[in-house]
């Protein structure tokens, strides 16, 4: 899975967001609103990393359960899908 291009992370007075430019802008109208977390798993997904490898990152990162990392993860992916930012 990987963010399309023209999607941007922006940390803005400590809050993190995403924000079209470019092209995407013509079909996406709005942004996206980051935690900590959400910001480092966005940053993993640039570079293709599998829901797997997102859960392996969260567990290596932070002080977190594996089933509660997956549940996360999973959470996250489906909210990006939703907004149709992920191919």
């Amino acid at each position: 899975m990987k963010i399309k291009e023209g999607f941007i992370l922006r940390e803005v007075a400590g809050n993190f967001i995403v924000v079209a430019v470019g092209e995407a802008v013509k079909t996406y109208n709005g942004l996206i609103t980051l935690n900590e977390t959400s910001a480092f798993l966005w940053n993993k997904l640039i570079k293709g990393a599998t829901e797997d490898e997102l859960v392996d990152a969260l567990l290596s990162e932070y002080e977190v359960e594996k089933d509660v990392a997956i549940k996360g993860v999973k959470s996250f992916i489906n909210r990006l899908v939703e907004a149709k930012v992920v191919i």
